[in-house]
């Protein structure tokens, strides 16, 4: 799934973040393209151009209901002097025997019906009687053509031109068009396309199959009763959600306890369906950290640069991180920190740019823009880090919400921006500039 970078950099090296993130992308390649039926590609990157092998429209066909004529024959037609033209019979969509429509002669034509041969434009049913030998038809009798006029006569009062009221072959797009380009995702209105033209599969990336996991024998699951000393484990779902809003299929296991052998056991036991696998806790310096503790030593033997290593990250929220590979395909493993504000914020950083190359996109980052800081006071940072704040970005200018503490849950919930403070940046006034990632 993926071949492990070279890491040279010594036990004592602080990275910086985007060395870290550079080495993530430099390891993480998109997965194999696979065919699969167009539901199931919902959500993928295509692999290659689709050209279009039948015109859309495949024929002329009417957009209205009403009736088919010759342009000569309705022309001049009024209220005061109607064309008074034979109706010859029906032509329904998905008709394959045509009626021709001669000199002086109709054909009542339902919308998406073809245009038969003779016939050069549509009458809308409002224009006539509807056959009915009264005068024009309007409201409910406007809405379907009555069936008794599929014969007789038809009284036209007003004229159409040349093609009116036709959706010409091709008029959408023509056989031999690209329809699609290689990188495309595949949302509702793609597969529409695909199955417009006939394709009911397409070669793609498949969608990343993304493991979460967290880590802490005090984490209970919500609905469950609390006791002391014991807190919900909001971690595996949020990463699981953002896992999913970030294209991938993500699944979530359940908080496992501070214990390195059943860690083990458990990443072992979801290797088989993950493409990715996310930890979060127990990455930091402490005695009960065991996800340190399980896999800094998970290397191959056999196979060079496999195994997780474990860093310090020049940033804030989020400094402890580790990352690496394992398992017999390589399996990419990002292990994030335990504490809500941090994993979530490392989880924009550096788990989605992972996930959507798996995808086999080219642009994998959030966007980002530049923003006027409106807040009671300046913004502080501890210098040599670059420290993400969480924000709420509106037309050009971003506040602050909540401390910089990395565990203010309900702050994260009310932003929709991180604000970056560059590592060389110590405070920022409010009315400065400052450069703000877009979340959503």
């Amino acid at each position: 799934m993926s071949t492990a970078a070279p890491r040279t950099a010594g036990p004592d090296h602080l990275w910086s973040v985007d060395e870290h993130l550079a080495d993530i992308l430099a390891t993480v390649r998109p997965l194999e393209p696979i065919e699969l039926n167009l539901l199931d590609a919902q959500g993928c990157v295509l692999v290659e151009d689709v050209t279009v092998p039948v015109s859309l429209p495949p024929f002329d066909n009417s957009s209205m209901d009403g009736y088919a004529v010759r342009v000569a024959d309705v022309a001049g037609a009024s209220e005061q002097y109607p064309a008074v033209l034979e109706v010859v019979g029906d032509v329904a969509a998905g008709q394959a025997d045509l009626l021709h429509v001669g000199p002086g002669q109709a054909a009542r034509i339902m919308t998406g019906a073809p245009l038969p041969p003779g016939a050069e434009t549509v009458v809308p049913v409002e224009w006539t009687d509807g056959g009915l030998g009264e005068g024009p038809v309007t409201g409910m009798r406007a809405r379907s053509l009555a069936p008794e006029a599929a014969t007789g006569q038809v009284h036209v009062h007003r004229p159409a031109g040349a093609r009116a009221h036709v959706r010409a072959q091709g008029s959408d797009v023509r056989a031999g068009d690209r329809a699609l380009t290689a990188g495309t995702v595949l949302g509702p209105p793609q597969i529409s396309l695909l199955a417009a033209i006939g394709r009911g599969r397409v070669r793609v990336h498949p969608r990343p199959r993304v493991v979460v996991l967290s880590t802490g024998s005090e984490l209970v699951q919500p609905d469950e009763e609390l006791r002391a000393g014991q807190i919900y484990d909001s971690n595996s779902f949020a990463l699981t959600a953002a896992a999913r809003d970030a294209g991938a299929i993500a699944y979530r296991v359940g908080a496992v306890a501070d214990d390195a052998a059943t860690l083990r056991d458990t990443i072992e036991d979801q290797l088989v369906r993950a493409d990715l696998m996310v930890t979060t806790g127990g990455v930091s310096v402490g005695a009960y950290d065991v996800v340190k503790e399980a896999l800094s030593h998970a290397a191959d033997e056999d196979e060079p640069g496999s195994g997780v290593e474990f860093r310090k990250l020049a940033m804030q929220p989020g400094k402890p991180q580790g990352f690496g590979s394992i398992g017999p395909d390589h399996t990419p493993l990002l292990a994030l920190p335990g504490n809500p504000v941090s994993s979530y914020v490392s989880f924009e950083l550096f788990v989605r740019p992972a996930i959507r190359t798996l995808m086999g996109l080219t642009d994998v980052h959030r966007p980002r823009v530049r923003a006027e800081l409106t807040a009671e006071r300046a913004l502080t940072s501890p210098k040599g880090r670059r420290q993400f704040l969480r924000g709420r970005y509106a037309d050009g200018t971003v506040t602050p919400v909540g401390g910089a503490g990395s565990h203010l849950v309900a702050a994260l919930a009310r932003a929709n921006a991180l604000i970056v403070v560059p590592e060389d940046t110590e405070s920022v006034a409010p009315g400065a500039e400052v450069e703000v990632v877009l979340l959503g």
